[in-house]
């Protein structure tokens, strides 16, 4: 294949640093466990090819590994070619990888390049990517925390915020969780430990890129659903200063049945099971009368207790807490509450600080 069509294999800094689509060229499994966040999956193999494949590597050699795949791929030929060609027009370049940078990129790159692409192979595929994934965890960040009780609305103003220009990774928007038991109602399938670490690690990237002093995140646990959130940066959290929000017991119950009282009978009683061992029998009992007969306030209010007992133990590891009432104040009003009293900074005012400091 060599000198049939243009390719050209870079390392993982710059091909990250280049334009163009990235294309994944692994199983559709492979790509549902984990691919570099704006990928496109366009397989080689799908997941059975793969395995037969790999088989036959193992047991008869490459050569004839290298043959049952060209009888299993020649067929679609053409039509991933003019996927790649399209590919390539809608954003300008293409820049393709597998798992290890071998021989399923760079014929997706040959390919690529009898269609008059010139595209780019990540040298050491995908793994390359996970290295530097896991790296950034190991990294020091200017992590703050915004906690507060349950209903306290954190995420509603942790997204204000971000439209007001300050560092927010949002933990539980990225985990599709809420992180309850009742967090993932209503919300898409969660993604696997594995990409949301990867999107965790690009959403910390982009705030490094733009200079920002500090990073606001949720105050979590370490697992948000079924993700876990990477133990480097969790450590970090739990050294963070915290700024709790602060909102009346009532107007916590409206935003619970705001966000959850629309959810069927049936999946609300599931989840209140769920935590019945831990809520007791007599909220359980509660609880789940009145999911029963329709009151989802009296509901949040006989599992208000639990919630409030289970954030008290966590705050009281936080080694620096300040406390800010936001009472009556939508997310929008209580973005702006916090940003006039100093408490969170903009993007744009940490680095014009840092301009000061240094003189410019």
């Amino acid at each position: 294949m060599s000198g049939m069509g243009a390719k050209t294999t870079t390392d993982f800094a710059s091909f990250r640093k280049a334009a163009g689509q990235l294309v994944d060229v692994r199983s559709p499994g492979e790509f549902a466990k984990g691919h570099w966040p704006g990928a496109v999956n366009l397989p080689l193999f799908n997941d059975e090819q793969r395995a037969e494949v790999g088989t036959t590597y193992k047991q008869q050699g490459r050569g004839q590994a290298i043959e049952l795949g060209l009888a299993l791929v020649g067929p679609r030929l053409s039509a991933m070619a003019q996927r790649l060609r399209n590919l390539a027009e809608a954003s300008g370049s293409l820049r393709i990888y597998c798992w290890r940078g071998g021989m399923r990129s760079n014929s997706v790159g040959w390919l690529a390049g009898l269609v008059d692409q010139t595209p780019l192979v990540l040298e050491g595929g995908y793994k390359a990517y996970r290295s530097w994934v896991l790296e950034q965890f190991r990294c020091d960040w200017p992590v703050k925390l915004l906690g507060g009780r349950t209903g306290s609305g954190k995420t509603d103003l942790l997204l204000a915020l971000a439209k007001r220009d300050v560092a927010v990774v949002d933990l539980e928007g990225l985990a599709n969780h809420r992180g309850s038991s009742f967090g993932g109602l209503g919300l898409p399938e969660q993604p696997s430990t594995e990409h949301y670490e990867n999107c965790l690690a690009e959403a910390l990237d982009r705030h490094r890129n733009t200079g920002a002093a500090e990073i606001w995140l949720e105050a979590e646990s370490a697992q948000v659903g079924r993700c876990r959130i990477p133990r480097d940066l969790f450590v970090q959290m739990q050294g963070a200063d915290v700024l709790e929000v602060q909102r009346s017991a009532d107007e916590r119950v409206e935003q619970l049945v705001a966000v959850y009282g629309h959810q069927g009978a049936a999946e609300l009683t599931e989840a209140t099971q769920r935590i019945s061992r831990r809520l007791g029998p007599q909220r359980t009992r509660q609880a789940l009368d009145s999911i029963a007969s329709g009151d989802m306030r009296d509901a949040c209010r006989a599992m208000l207790d639990y919630y409030d007992r289970c954030y008290n133990h966590e705050l009281e590891q936080a080694r620096d807490r300040r406390s800010v009432s936001i009472a009556g104040l939508d997310p929008e009003a209580a973005a702006e509450h916090l940003l006039a009293l100093g408490l969170v900074r903009s993007i744009r005012a940490t680095g014009s600080a840092a301009d000061t400091a240094s003189g410019q």
